[in-house]
């Protein structure tokens, strides 16, 4: 991918009206996401009187989150592209799709979403605990980095082949089903260890509502290099030059 093609944007871009649309519509595909899947976490606990974590809970978690996100994509797709998750985000700037003034707008809207679902949920739930990710035993902050960054390279590059490839075709129509099937498999595997979070923004709302930051940096910094080189290989390898799409530009 040509550096040039990385744009920072111009002045006016971050508070044109179809930025703050998109802004808009990131920050409700992320809240409809996180209220499902930060929802089904505490309505398990309320169901399991606090239980430790069990399979059958994995495999709750796993279900909500694909189908949370799957309707999530699909409702901001045609507005903002769906990303739903700053990593993916930062992808599409890596890729040279968005500016990083778009980005930045996109950011806000998904921090905020996960903030505002997450003390929705509080509230609604009589003060219920928004749990904040963390490592299980003997799990170290060096295991939680791979896990973070393989699982969201396995996402970006779903998204980038289904979503983002101009030679996608009519793959591009289950592309928010591929989506959030990948996370959900994902929490398979890594839920039980880091509580695969793949997102920066699940994180982030939780963490704000709990006042829990312990490794925190581990969610986001995973996210972002799984989500760089999976953009970097897909668009180098497999988007060739002429293919490319155009930078918004305001």
């Amino acid at each position: 991918m040509p550096l040039y093609r990385i744009t920072i944007g111009t002045p006016g871009e971050a508070s044109h009206p179809d930025t703050l649309k998109a802004g808009l519509s990131e920050f409700i595909s992320t809240f409809i996401f996180v209220f499902a899947g930060q929802g089904s976490g505490m309505a398990y606990s309320k169901l399991t009187y606090d239980a430790p974590a069990t399979p059958s809970g994995l495999i709750a978690a796993s279900l909500s989150h694909a189908f949370a996100l799957f309707v999530a994509v699909s409702v901001g797709a045609n507005i903002s592209g769906g990303h739903v998750n700053p990593a993916v985000t930062f992808a599409s700037f890596i890729g040279g799709n968005i500016s990083f003034l778009s980005a930045i707008v996109y950011w806000i809207g998904q921090l905020v979403g996960a903030v505002v679902a997450c003390l929705l949920l509080q509230y609604a739930t009589g003060g219920m605990e928004t749990a904040a990710f963390g490592l299980s035993a003997d799990v170290t902050i060096g295991n939680a980095l791979v896990f973070e960054i393989v699982m969201t390279f396995g996402l970006v590059y779903t998204v980038y082949a289904t979503a983002v490839d101009p030679k996608k075709g009519n793959i591009g129509i289950i592309a928010p089903l591929a989506i959030g099937l990948i996370v959900g498999a994902n929490i398979l595997v890594g839920g039980a260890f880091d509580g695969a979070s793949m997102n920066p923004a699940v994180c982030f709302g939780p963490a704000v509502v709990s006042g829990t930051w312990t490794h925190h940096w581990v969610y986001w910094v995973g996210p972002f290099i799984g989500a760089a080189i999976a953009a970097l290989i897909y668009d180098n390898i497999f988007i060739g030059e002429h293919d490319q799409l155009p930078v918004t530009d305001y």
